[in-house]
């Protein structure tokens, strides 16, 4: 798989502190054309909401840590944004069944793709990935399911 290294605007944007935990902003503003503000105020609003409202151990953990999206980002809660805005989730992996995709062109379909492998979400753009660093692990890293543009 080819990559281009893309920062998903989070420099031009004034976020050029951040270098860990933004691969879910990161990956999602390059998949979709959002500016990457405009995807980190949406999380971190999604964020405080559920730290405010919900219970249990994420609504806890949100609470302890803060809301910012740069401190990482919880599955249940990317995962309802990320369809909100046009995408749906394709899984490739079930309990037992064991890796059938991985982060490899050929494996994945052309068109605009948020994978999750992991601990990361990585954009994918008709078979080449955009990201701060190729995390295929020449191309056998397991793809758990990916997002796409509703059809």
């Amino acid at each position: 798989m080819q990559f281009k290294y893309s920062d998903g605007g989070r420099k031009d944007s004034g976020f050029s502190g951040y270098k860990k935990s933004d691969c879910v902003v990161r990956a999602i503003a390059i998949a979709s054309g959002k500016p990457y503000k405009e995807v980190y105020e949406s999380l971190e609003q999604r964020n405080q909401e559920y730290a405010d409202n919900g219970w249990g151990r994420v609504a806890k953990a949100l609470r302890k840590k803060g809301s910012a999206p740069s401190r990482g980002n919880f599955k249940k809660i990317y995962h309802e944004y990320i369809q909100s805005i046009g995408f749906e989730w394709i899984s490739c992996m079930g309990i037992g069944t064991g890796c059938k995709v991985h982060l490899k062109a050929s494996e994945l379909p052309m068109g605009n793709l948020i994978a999750r492998v992991s601990k990361h979400l990585v954009a994918i753009i008709d078979g080449v990935m955009h990201d701060t660093h190729d995390c295929s692990r020449a191309e056998t890293r397991c793809v758990y399911g990916y997002y796409k543009v509703k059809a």
